[in-house]
Order: C-alpha cells, then structure tokens, then sequence
C-alpha cells in the first residue's frame, strides 16, 4: 500500500522543487509521476531537446528516496508538430477537426504523429530507462478523453479500409455481413468504404460496430508502438496507462494484451456521481461523497483488467473543476477513498495533484496543497493516511492481493458498443445498467470480481452477466461444463457478431441450456412500468422488457401482473427478461445468490465491505455510526467495531 502524487515541476520555480521533495516523503508519499505534458518543454523545437531541466527534477525528488512514474508526453504534442502535420489533429462526428489549445490535439492513426510519438518516447526512454529511481512508465494519458475517441479523420478513414479487407478479405464477404442489399448499400470494393457519420439517418449498425471494433484496435497498436520501446530501453520497469472510470470507447480487456504489467485508473467519486445517468435523489444523497459503488466498481473492473495489479493514478484530493457542480468533498473523504481503494486491491493510490496551479484551464481543481504552498484540507487527510500506513507498516509493505469473491461479474466492452450504436430506448445505458447489479450485489455485503465475457470462470460460486448481447461461444461452453450459478439479463445473445438479429430468435445460443424464445421487446418510457411480485417484494420493470416464451423444462419464478414472465430458470441458470427497479433487483439477485449457497448479508444505507488478503474492511459512507460484521475478539488493525459516519474499518480475517 504506497501512496503517490502527481507533480508538475514545469510550473513551479525550481527553487521550489526541493521543498516539495522533502514535504512529499514527510507526508508519507513514495512515488511521483512526472512529464506526461512536458513535451514543450521538453522538445521546445523541432530536433533541439532540452534535458536539463527533467534530469535535475527527477534527481531532486530521488534524493528524497522517492521513486518516480514518468508519462510519455503524447498527449499534448506542441505547437510546432501541429503546425508541421496540420492532419494530425482530430475530426469530430460532424466533420470538424479539434484545434490546440488544450490537450488530446492528436489523431490516433496518423502516421506522421506515430512517427513522431516514436521518437519521442525513444529519447526519453533511453536518457531515463536506466535511472535508478524510475520505476515505471504510463504512456500517454487518458486515451480518448474529451471525445477524441472515434476520429473520423482521412488516416482513420484509410486504415480502416484496410482493417475491413484483413478481417473479411472480400467485399463481397462483408456485404453479406453488413446486410449491405438493404438500402442498396453494397460496395463493389473496399476503398468505396467511407467512415460511419454525417448519413442522413443512422448508418449500417454493422459498419458502425466495426469502425468502433477497429478504433479500439488503434488504441492498442498506439500503446503498444509506446511500451514496445519503454521494455526496449527500460527493461524491469512497470507499463501502465492511467484509463478513466466509466468510460467504454476501447475495450480495455484487449488493451491489457498490448503490454500492460498494471492496469491504472483517475479517480474522482464526486463528479463522476454528478455525471452518471442515477436519479436525482441519488445524486444529491452522495454530493459531498460520491456514490458508494461508484470509485469501487473502477476499482474491481480496472484489477480484472490488470489481471490483478491495480493502481490508482489519480485520486481527487477535494473539489475538481469537470463537472456541472463541483461541491467540497465531506471532512474525512480523501482518506476514505484511499482506504477503500487499498480494501480494492490497489497496489498504489496516487493523489492529483501535489499543489493547486493558479493558472490554466485546471486552476478551479484541487491539489494536496493550495497556491499559497499550505495544505488544503484534502492534504491534511492524506499527511494522516501517511501516518497510519506507517503505524500499521507490516501490513502496508506486504502483498495485498484481493482474494477470489464468490460471485464474478461479466463486463463487456462490445456490449456497450452494441447498446450504444442500437439502444431502442433513450435511456438504456449498458454502463449504468452494468453499475446497477453490481452496486445491488454489493448491498448484499458481497465481494464482487469484474471479468471480461470471455475469461475462465471456473471456481466462482455465481456468474452474472447483465446483458450480453454478442454472446460469447464461451460462455454456452463453461455453463455446459461447469457447476456454477449463472443469471443473465434482457439483450443478452439478441444479436451476431454482425449486429443482426440471431437465427431463430434470442436469447440465440443461450437456448441450449436455458430453452426459450424472445418473441417481442419493447424499451419502456418512464411513465410505462409494468409491475410484479416476488418471494413477497414489489416492483416494477423499468426502461426494457421482453416477452419471453419458455421452452421445455424452463420454469418461470416470476411473472408481471399482466402475465408476462419477469424470470425464467432451467436447473443452474436463470434470465430476467427485463430491467428492474432497485428494489426488486436486490431481491431477485438476493434469490440467485442464495440458491448458489452463497451466504449474502443485507447492509444499512452507506456501509460496504470488500476483502484484501488477510484484511476486512468495512468503509461507512453513511450519516450514522455501523456496527460491523466482525467476530468477537478480532484484531483490528484500522479502528474498531463500530465504524463511525465517513470513516474505515479494518481487521484480520482468517480463513
């Protein structure tokens, strides 16, 4: 459990530097990440690098025995490059190109930027690969943020074309693919081929999930052209990227197999709640927060990514500047969402950022430190994290990796892709969908891993997968196999890899162990919200509904008011053939829990759970004081039995 802080020498005074190197280790922070924006500075012209200035920062901040993550500066190339390679820059859905002036001011398939990326990265790689104190690269930062994810430039436009013709090899293949005789949209070759925007109505779904296929292959080789040169020149050092929470425009899975030893996310709970498709109740409920299963649902997604080895890049350290609203974090939240992401596994929580920049577009966002140099009220709490990692040191310095939870969540990034491009319902979000059973399985105080649709699942006690629309030949094949609980949720096996309706209707494979028929779907506008009962609970069906027909020794648990069947289940797998409200979802995912002989226990408003090797942590976002579930006599090594408002808990749990 290292705490970290990200730090921006370039803007300060260097008279400075040595001061903040100091304060940092006293703190208790390990790590620093640097010059992922310094490319200016850095290369102030084309050719003429200016070391000088980076080599004297990360030699003051290892003087302090503080290790450093140095950024690729890619993600802000200068002025200078853009002037050179003007078709570098972006190309928006409409057809405008993003100009500088900020950042993210690049086209992921230009071959001119790659080239010069290439450089770049292979310079600083060889003058700091071998330096002592690095011990990590991140490259580039935050693919795609700011909508620069898909670009519909003339280079995206060109390699697509030749991703189409590898992966179909003939035209007349993908017409056939794409359903390409309706509206007479067949192509007699692959350089007819446009990219999927500025139609007059939508464009082909399978020319618009195959564009979004090959942009998340573009993300990848651009990683992997960055970390093939930092394992080159910087053998034994760690490859990151520091990914976004809720954010589905690469699948991230296929990522990590481009170079990745830790998969890195930017936290921040309070604007992230304002931002996501929750009620407004709940969003005012966790203002000052974040909602309890928002930073814990990256946490489990981004450890299944990095196949274990997670780290936090950046932690809000109070009010940022994103968001609608941007209210002050609660007293006590810094240090409950360090805690809570080392409950999650994270090997690193690294704060942004080190002091509060006066100017510039971040100047409204908070640091440890305001622009006075004193400690913001989000320093203080991590200058008491510091100190606690120091009383409990055995704990902190030994592996903490989470150990296997008992129920395993399918999370899809192609699911997203496929909702998005045909979502039938404004409101329909795979995302938030995803997000919904999780947070309820987490109410029912479980340990929940996040696994891609394809991974091996063997060993989890129940499988759930909220909806799988492409619906991987794995997966048929582990339940056929396998002993496990599975529930799916509506959507799921609805459609090919084409984006077409399946042969013989959904749920398509799924019908080979669950026999039944989707005969008609309908998305539900909020004021239509079909009711039922179940095991005593009511609800309703919101945003989505199927009417399902079962088949030959599928059961139905439950059906609507109106006779429609809400649940089916055939021996050790269930559906749910619409989107519930949260209340009868926690039910009926309760019901499958218990029938997979898992022992759940319902939790008051605010309180979580998670387990970390030895430990137990109970995190209390909540207004009250929780008792928490901790046999008599255990060893507490993080307060006590009763877990005050905003406030950890942790203690040993043996086998």
């Amino acid at each position: 459990m290292r705490l970290g802080v990200c730090y921006y020498p370039e803007h300060w005074p260097e008279s400075q530097w040595e001061s903040d190197a100091r304060r940092m280790a006293q703190m208790g922070i390990s790590r620093v990440r640097i010059a992922e924006f310094a490319w200016s500075r850095i290369e102030p012209e084309p050719g003429r690098y200016d070391w000088a200035w980076l080599d004297r920062a990360v030699d003051t901040l290892a003087r302090h025995a503080l290790e450093v993550v140095i950024g690729t500066p890619t993600a802000s190339p200068p002025k200078w490059l853009v002037d050179t390679h003007p078709d570098m820059l972006p190309v928006l859905k409409d057809g405008s190109a993003m100009q500088f002036g900020s950042r993210r001011h690049y086209d992921i398939s230009s071959p001119a930027y790659r080239e010069h990326c290439a450089r770049i990265v292979e310079a600083m790689t060889r003058r700091y690969g071998e330096h002592p104190a690095v011990v990590a690269w991140q490259t580039d930062n935050e693919f795609g943020c700011h909508n620069t994810l898909p670009s519909y430039t003339d280079a995206a436009l060109s390699r697509f074309r030749g991703w189409l013709a590898a992966r179909y090899e003939t035209i007349e293949a993908l017409n056939a693919a794409w359903g390409n005789v309706f509206w007479s949209m067949e192509y007699r070759g692959f350089d007819e081929i446009e990219l999927p925007h500025r139609t007059p109505t939508d464009p082909n779904p399978s020319h618009v999930l195959d564009f979004r296929r090959f942009q998340s292959d573009e993300v990848g080789s651009f990683h992997r052209l960055q970390a093939d040169l930092i394992r080159k020149h910087s053998p034994g050092r760690d490859v990151l990227h520091n990914f976004m929470g809720f954010y589905a425009a690469f699948d991230h899975y296929a990522f990590a197999r481009h170079g990745l030893d830790v998969a890195a996310w930017d936290s921040y709970p309070v604007p992230r709640t304002e931002v996501l498709p929750l009620p407004e109740a709940d969003k005012h409920r966790w203002a000052r927060t974040g909602h309890p299963d928002v930073s814990a649902f990256s946490h489990d997604l981004y450890r299944g990514v990095g196949k274990g080895r997670m780290w936090v890049m950046e932690q809000q350290a109070g009010p940022v500047n994103w968001a609608p609203w941007n209210p002050i974090p609660r007293d006590g939240m810094v240090r409950l969402w360090t805690w809570e992401a080392f409950a999650h596994g994270a090997e690193l929580v690294s704060y942004f950022r080190w002091r509060q920049c006066p100017f510039a577009q971040e100047q409204m966002h908070s640091g440890l430190n305001a622009p006075d140099d004193r400690l913001s009220p989000g320093g203080e709490e991590v200058s008491r994290v510091g100190g606690e990692l120091r009383a409990m040191q055995a704990w902190a310095k030994a592996p903490m990796r989470s150990k296997r939870a008992s129920v395993a969540l399918l999370f899809d990034y192609e699911a997203d892709w496929v909702i998005e491009t045909q979502r039938h319902g404004a409101d329909f979000d795979y995302q938030h969908f995803a997000f919904e059973w999780y947070s309820a399985l987490r109410e029912l105080g479980l340990d929940v891993d996040i696994v891609s649709a394809r991974d091996d699942v063997d060993g989890y006690r129940l499988v759930v997968a909220p909806t799988l629309p492409i619906l991987p030949d794995s997966v048929v094949d582990q339940i056929e196999r396998g002993a496990n609980h599975w529930v799916f949720g509506p959507r799921t096996g609805s459609k090919s890899d084409t984006l077409a309706i399946v042969e013989h209707l959904p749920p398509g494979k799924l019908k080979s162990v669950l026999p039944a028929r989707v005969v008609e779907v309908e998305s539900l506008r909020p004021s239509l919200r079909p009711t039922l009962r179940l095991d005593g609970i009511e609800g309703e069906a919101v945003r989505w509904r199927e009417h399902v027909q079962p088949g030959a020794g599928t059961d139905v648990l439950a059906r609507f008011d109106d006779g429609s069947p809400a649940m089916l289940r055939r021996e050790r797998v269930t559906y749910m053939t619409a989107c519930f409200d949260r209340v009868l979802l926690v039910a009926a995912l309760a019901k499958c829990v218990g029938d997979a002989g898992i022992d759940a226990t319902p939790l008051p408003e605010g309180l979580r759970l998670r387990r970390c090797g030895a430990l137990r942590f109970a995190v209390n976002y909540g207004d009250r004081e929780r008792k928490v579930p901790a046999p008599d006599g255990a060893r507490f090594v993080l307060g006590g039995p009763l877990v005050g408002p905003i406030d950890v808990a942790a203690w040993i749990e043996e086998d």
